[in-house]
């Protein structure tokens, strides 16, 4: 089973990678092996709105982008780990998010989903927040909901905790770590 991971968050080693690693772990314990973008890091490009995927499905703009979509298109199981900034998703999560256009492009408008494969896709969002409220909580889920949707993962489980706001401060939390791990073994379970 192939299961590949997006890190939203620019903090090194902040609340979202922590749970992450958590759910990651869970994963590999139950004998799965997963590839993380640490999208930080990695050089992409925003959504031009050029139309260049509109007739063939695929994204013109070439820079680091095109290893994620040869991920996702082969995946069975994604996963999301987002801060929620200002009610949304980080930047990070947002660009490469926007870049899946080209998905939807290719199955909206092409006719050509992603194929479900032989595990069928399932998808896993993590969000941390720091304020109380849940506005931001589903304004960020709603943005992954149509991301999910978009790349043919017809399913997913959010896993959210507010008021974590420090660095570390999740670990304070009575159930995030546990909750985490338990996700990623759920989420690679047949």
């Amino acid at each position: 089973m192939k299961v590949i991971a997006f890190l939203g968050s620019p903090r090194k080693d902040g609340n979202t990678e922590l749970l992450l690693k958590e759910a990651v772990r869970g994963i590999e314990a139950s004998g799965s092996a997963v590839q993380v973008f640490n999208l930080n890091l990695m050089r992409i490009s925003p959504c031009q709105d050029c139309g260049g995927c509109d007739e063939a499905g695929k994204c013109i703009v070439e820079d680091e982008m095109s290893l994620i979509y040869n991920a996702i298109r082969t995946a069975d199981r994604i996963i999301l780990a987002s801060p929620v900034f200002f009610f949304g998703l980080t930047a990070q999560a947002k660009i490469m998010i926007d870049r899946c256009q080209a998905f939807w492009c290719e199955k909206y408008l092409l006719k050509k989903p992603i194929s479900e494969g032989e595990f069928g896709r399932k998808g896993l969002l993590l969000l941390v927040g720091g304020m109380e409220k849940e506005d931001g909580i589903k304004c960020s889920e709603a943005t992954a909901k149509a991301f999910f949707r978009t790349i043919s993962v017809p399913e997913h489980k959010t896993l959210s905790f507010l008021g974590v706001d420090s660095k570390g401060a999740i670990l304070n939390h009575p159930t995030a770590i546990k909750d985490a791990y338990a996700a990623g073994k759920e989420l690679v379970r047949i």
